[in-house]
């Protein structure tokens, strides 16, 4: 999950990890813990492990994929790169 905390920092904030401060990586992984993660698991779309804290995509997320995309080129304001 810090893995995924500092991509999220990375690409909604644009800004290096080694200059934010633990408190706002601290925010991002209490929103996915509380709030993302749950929602993407109950979908089925990823399957997360609380001990390990390892999130990993379903075939459900392969089968979005396609969708996704579509969405992500037909919005001109998504910043983009968004790696799927």
């Amino acid at each position: 999950m810090n893995d995924l905390s500092k991509a999220i920092l990375k690409y909604n904030h644009r800004t290096p990890v080694t200059e934010v401060s633990e408190e706002l990586l601290a925010e991002i992984r209490i929103a996915l813990s509380h709030d993302h993660i749950p929602k993407l698991e109950s979908a089925g779309v990823i399957e997360y492990d609380p001990e390990r804290q390892h999130v990993v995509p379903t075939e459900r997320f392969d089968q979005l994929r396609p969708l996704l995309s579509a969405i992500i080129e037909a919005d001109p304001d998504l910043q983009l790169p968004v790696e799927l």
